[in-house]
């Protein structure tokens, strides 16, 4: 793995090469193996927070860890082309719009002894958009090449919080177009519907029901692509104990190996069907 700055990224992507690199703020990093129509991110998998906020900070280590999307980067680490943040959302929000990045409370809960500064804000959302910056640089790369290209967009979800039935799996469509895309969304549900987990509850994939797909994230690639579908993929956290901070590799391991076989077959569908857009 290298250590790049954002620029040196987006020079790379521009010439169409391969590499493996984290930002040389260690922010995020970015993987691509080879170029391919298709996207996998996993922008709250961060956990970092600078040591200079902890002691301004109202949550506990476990309050951050249990609204962040622990192991998402590890379960799509298998694809060709990846985006996994590092950085906490609880230091600035990748699925926020930049100026509601930076959160001053969260989860009805005041989130700093006293408010940052406005160098600290400026800090964090400068990360926010050199992130965006080599967002934008793979769709419109991606775009040239292929034409049409899909991002799967994979998050994780506290389902023991709700007081009903939810699914391990949930496909917000609300931002995306859903009569273009409709066959897509299904063929992706379908898939989400059969995965095998070594857990009790039965695996199934609702859409729209637990979340709708407002991210940033999902919005920011929708109004920068001409043809890119992006797919917001919840699991809620059966992979590990909420309540602890327990992980369970055996899960986390089951869903990134079927991750890599079924993203990269849903894709290739996708890609046959849209290609002749270019």
């Amino acid at each position: 793995m290298l250590k790049l700055s954002i620029t040196e990224m987006l020079m790379k992507i521009e010439r169409e090469e391969r590499f493996h690199a984290v930002a040389s703020d260690y922010s995020f990093s970015i993987k691509i193996d080879k170029y391919v129509p298709f996207v996998c991110a996993a922008v709250h998998d961060g956990h970092h927070f600078k040591k200079e906020l902890w002691k301004d900070c109202l949550h506990t280590e476990y309050d951050r860890w249990y609204e962040e999307d622990p192991c998402t980067g590890d379960m799509i680490s298998g694809l060709p082309i990846t985006l996994i943040a590092h950085d906490s959302r609880f230091e600035y929000d990748l699925n926020r719009d930049p100026l509601e990045a930076v959160y001053d409370s969260a989860w009805g809960k005041e989130l700093w002894r006293k408010p940052l500064s406005r160098k600290q804000k400026d800090q964090a959302i400068l990360r926010h958009n050199n992130f965006y910056r080599v967002v934008l640089s793979l769709i419109v790369k991606l775009e040239e090449m292929f034409g049409s290209t899909v991002f799967y967009d994979v998050h994780s979800y506290n389902w023991k919080r709700w007081d009903r039935k939810v699914p391990v799996f949930n496909l917000g469509t609300k931002n995306i177009d859903q009569d273009r895309f409709v066959h897509d969304i299904q063929q992706w549900k379908d898939i989400l519907d059969k995965i095998e987990l070594p857990i009790e509850q039965e695996v199934s994939c609702g859409i729209n029901d637990v979340f709708q797909g407002n991210g940033y994230f999902l919005k920011y690639v929708t109004s920068n692509s001409l043809n890119t579908l992006v797919l917001a993929t919840e699991i809620a956290k059966v992979y590990c104990d909420e309540e602890t901070g327990v992980i369970y590799p055996d899960v986390v391991h089951a869903v990134k190996d079927q991750f890599k076989y079924y993203i990269q077959a849903h894709a290739h569908r996708f890609y046959e069907r849209h290609e002749r857009i270019v």
